[in-house]
């Protein structure tokens, strides 16, 4: 069969659902597929759905006569990407430790495999045709459970010695601060996540009884809610604290923010610019409005866009 176009495959692994698709060269999903993960079957139980997946996506680009350039993956965990080896994984993906995941992969399936950590992937993604495609250099991060990182440097993740790089939740914003799963204390994540918000509502007391998730607290402070409007306040004040650090050390063209607490647009943006300038030492501060902080732009197609960017720029 002649093949008209050169597509790649793309797989965002999460603790909860496999996102995958095909994705052309102009970054454009142009097929896809979510299934749930099912990590509590294990590592290898894991690999093998992802071989299917991917088999299965091969097949359909066949059937369109799509030739396919490779596989690209980001998953959760730490990742070396030179070697595509999952070194590190949290307890959301049991067994995923130490999973070869690049060779082993190829060696099913007989196709090119690029692997990176996901919130590397879906920095790419943005980098490539996202948000962050007017820069050169740039920061992005992902607001959820926890806060993702990857630095942007000539257009491509900065991987760090051994792939690890972009673990910015991690970084201390008070030694007295509360226990991170990780093992530290005070870490940002612990503070400017959406857990970190959540546990600003409880703190705040009765009024916030009824708020259940994230979003309710922006709704709650779009009525008028003194509490909830606090809530925000201390809640931008903490996001703006980590990026601030982040802009001190690299001096980023502009910075992008990912997760679904994005959806917010500039009633949470906003805030966050406001604090981020005030925050920042004067010399970067007159340049503040210089430094733009925007909205991830690829949503839920962020990490699978991302996952095969290099097949393509």
């Amino acid at each position: 069969m002649r093949h008209s176009e050169e597509v790649a495959i793309g797989l965002d692994i999460g603790g909860t659902n496999i996102k995958s698709g095909i994705v052309n060269a102009k970054g454009e999903v142009i097929h896809h597929l979510n299934l749930p993960t099912r990590a509590h079957e294990g590592g290898e139980a894991l690999l093998s759905r992802i071989a299917e997946i991917t088999k299965e996506m091969e097949l359909y680009s066949d059937s369109k006569g799509w030739k396919v350039a490779g596989v690209g993956i980001g998953t959760a965990g730490q990742v070396n990407s030179r070697t595509g080896i999952v070194m590190g994984a949290t307890a959301n993906l049991p067994g995923w430790s130490g999973m070869e995941l690049g060779e082993r992969l190829q060696s099913q399936t007989d196709l090119s495999v690029l692997v990176d950590n996901d919130a590397n992937a879906m920095a790419f993604g943005e980098a490539w045709v996202g948000s962050g495609r007017r820069w050169k250099d740039f920061i992005c991060i992902t607001l959820g459970t926890g806060i993702g990182g990857c630095l942007i440097i000539d257009h491509r993740p900065y991987p760090g010695r051994d792939g690890f790089a972009g673990e910015i939740g991690h970084h201390v914003i008070n030694f007295d601060g509360y226990p991170c799963n990780c093992g530290r204390t005070g870490c940002w994540e612990q503070y400017a996540s959406a857990t970190g918000l959540m546990r600003l509502v409880k703190e705040a007391g009765l009024e916030l009884a009824e708020v259940h998730k994230p979003e309710m607290v922006f709704a709650f402070a779009q009525s008028g809610n003194e509490a909830a409007i606090h809530v925000l306040e201390q809640y931008t004040r903490y996001i703006a604290a980590g990026l601030a650090n982040m802009v001190h050390i690299f001096n980023p063209e502009g910075i992008v923010i990912g997760g679904a607490i994005t959806r917010q647009g500039d009633f949470l943006l906003n805030p966050v610019r406001d604090q981020l300038s005030q925050q920042l030492l004067p010399v970067f501060r007159e340049r503040a409005e210089e430094i733009e902080v925007v909205a991830a732009s690829l949503g839920d197609n962020g990490g699978v866009v991302g996952a095969v960017a290099g097949y393509f720029i």
